[in-house]
């Protein structure tokens, strides 16, 4: 069984509005609640580990009781930073393995934790292919230092999955070092322990803008409205 780790703690301030992102509606439902549905179809979670951004929890409380979550779920208070936030939340998980994923990708799909599920490899990430060129630059001086194969770079996207010791293991030696990841996999990779990728979906966006919010609300659309 799984436990899933549910990022949920962020202000989302560049989409401009008086409320975290996550609590925003997308086609008359908050954003939060298409991950919360989409993980309670999944079997084989059985904790949800949610957390909330300071002063929010009743309202997450209220969204939790008026869609009916019926998987367990835990409310942790979240941290200064993501980072921070994750190794704050994997001690609260009961299970021996864990799925991250964060409630600005509402996109997401049962059978993207199914396929990660499924994976023989215990630590693994969705990521997807580049489709752009991208460049080593030196920042100060604006110049270009080099160039990258782009077909052995990729996106990374969530949900990823890790045995929990493995995670806690990598939070463990960041904070004695003083360094913060921006995502897992490459934190849990960097400090030894073997990670693997599957395919993503170029559908599978964060919502961060007002332009993303717009590009949700389009792919969360009903099927029939292609007739139209």
């Amino acid at each position: 069984m799984y436990s899933l780790i549910l990022l949920n703690g962020g202000i989302g301030s560049r989409t401009g509005a008086d409320s975290p992102k996550q609590l925003l509606k997308l086609r008359g439902i908050p954003i939060l609640v298409y991950t919360l549905v989409t993980a309670d179809r999944v079997e084989q979670i059985s904790q949800i580990v949610l957390n909330y951004p300071p002063q929010w929890r009743e309202d997450v409380e209220a969204i939790l009781k008026a869609y009916a979550i019926s998987t367990p779920v835990t409310l942790v208070e979240a941290g200064a930073s993501r980072h921070s936030s994750v190794a704050a939340m994997v001690e609260h998980c009961t299970n021996d393995d864990v799925i991250i994923h964060e409630s600005a990708r509402p996109l997401v799909r049962s059978s993207d934790f199914q396929r990660l599920i499924d994976s023989e490899h215990r630590n693994v990430s969705l990521m997807s292919e580049i489709s752009f060129t991208v460049a080593p630059v030196d920042p100060e001086t604006s110049a270009v230092t080099g160039s990258l194969d782009r077909s052995r770079l990729r996106n990374v996207q969530l949900p990823q999955k890790f045995a929990k010791a493995d995670l806690q293991d990598a939070h463990s030696r960041a904070v004695e070092q003083g360094i913060e990841f921006t995502e897992d996999a490459t934190l849990v990779a960097d400090f030894g322990h073997p990670v693997h990728f599957i395919e993503g979906s170029d559908e599978n966006l964060k919502v961060t803008t007002k332009t993303d919010l717009k590009m949700a609300g389009f792919l969360l659309r009903p099927e029939e409205d292609d007739d139209e």
